[in-house]
């Protein structure tokens, strides 16, 4: 991973993890700690409902204390895909998520932006 994966600044608080990482990088991110299962989750859920994987990208808000938000960026055409129906998909991977992150006694916040 490299400087510009973990992107940290005093208003913007996002750590850039891509589709392919493990969240192993020992940088310190949030990635890598707080809310590791629920990240690594996410990106596989993600990845597995889109068609092109390649193209997600999982990017991790760690400005507020209280709740770790979670934004997902998927290809325009997957996007589609990944709310699915009056938003069931979008809900069950949200459900699922927080229930991983129950294991890293977290509180998490997912997004999926456009």
């Amino acid at each position: 991973m490299s400087d510009d994966d973990n992107y940290d600044d005093e208003d913007d608080n996002y750590n850039t993890i891509d589709a392919d990482d493990d969240g192993s990088d020992g940088g310190g991110s949030a990635a890598a700690g707080e809310g590791a299962t629920a990240v690594s989750v996410l990106t596989y859920l993600a990845k597995s409902v889109v068609e092109h994987p390649d193209e997600v990208k999982v990017e991790v808000d760690d400005g507020d204390p209280s709740v770790l938000g979670i934004d997902v960026f998927v290809d325009g055409d997957d996007m589609g895909r990944v709310i699915g129906k009056r938003g069931r998909v979008a809900n069950a991977i949200r459900t699922v998520v927080r229930a991983a992150a129950s294991a890293d006694d977290v509180d998490v916040d997912v997004e999926f932006v456009d």
